[in-house]
């Protein structure tokens, strides 16, 4: 019997003293959590975000209630940010928000998940002359559009209301040129229901924006190969108007590689 349990023995044992040695690996066994905020603070500073977060994970896994805890979970946030880990960092001020809507600083943690998105959204465009751009792309950038909309919405004179308009008007540009260049896509395809669809989309979604100019001609050019005159001379009068064009417009294509 005692043969038997020997090796049921020695796997307690082994389980156990692994145990022991992750305790004992623990940076922040001991500490209290004014200590392990402070430590992950400076790893944060100095440009250490996987060191940093996995403090701040700790902290709040040791002492769960309190302003370090709190801190923390913005602050892992951040450094997931930093640290190139966009869905992560939506996640984590998600939560923060989820569990601190009161906190003076949740207008960061709103502002935050439009950075987290920002970055990756404003390098699609950028794509159109070298690859193929997708659908998901222009996904990121009116994701980021919303984050931002909610910090101007909800925190009207927060510190980063106007940065986020100012990303809002950026995002709406580069939104408006997407559209566009997929109309072009659909023209030079004989598509041409499907471009003039996406030139009235700019014209109602994005009115303000410098693409409504290419976005009339798209149309003319397109309702003109359909036969469909009267939308063509509509588009024109809408184009002559607000333009002061003198002669009609050929279809304004303007890119030339594909979309998939």
């Amino acid at each position: 019997m005692r043969l038997r349990l020997l090796p049921l023995l020695l796997a307690i044992a082994f389980v156990a003293g692994c145990a022991g040695t992750l305790e004992e690996d623990d940076p922040t066994e001991g500490l209290t959590d004014g200590e392990i905020y402070a430590n992950a603070k400076q790893e944060l500073d100095t440009g250490d975000y996987p060191t940093a977060i996995d403090l701040y994970e700790r902290l709040e896994a040791r002492y769960p209630y309190g302003p370090y805890a709190e801190q923390a979970r913005l602050e892992v946030a951040y450094g997931y940010y930093k640290n190139h880990e966009p869905e992560s960092a939506i996640v984590a001020a998600d939560r923060f928000i989820k569990l601190h809507p009161r906190h003076p600083n949740v207008d960061y943690a709103y502002y935050l998940r439009g950075l987290a998105t920002f970055d990756q959204s404003d390098s699609f465009l950028f794509r159109f002359f070298r690859q193929n751009i997708h659908e998901r792309d222009a996904r990121v950038a009116r994701e980021s559009f919303q984050y931002f909309s909610e910090v101007a919405e909800r925190f009207p004179t927060s510190r980063y209301a106007a940065d986020s308009i100012a990303r809002m008007v950026h995002l709406r540009n580069r939104l408006a040129e997407y559209e566009l260049f997929v109309a072009d896509y659909y023209m030079r395809r004989g598509a041409y229901l499907a471009a003039a669809n996406r030139g009235k989309y700019v014209l109602e979604t994005y009115p303000n924006t410098p693409s409504v100019k290419n976005a009339l001609e798209m149309m003319i050019g397109a309702y003109q190969s359909l036969g469909l005159d009267d939308l063509a001379a509509d588009a024109q009068r809408v184009w002559e108007l607000n333009f002061k064009a003198s002669q009609p417009q050929a279809q304004g294509a303007q890119n030339n590689e594909a979309v998939d």
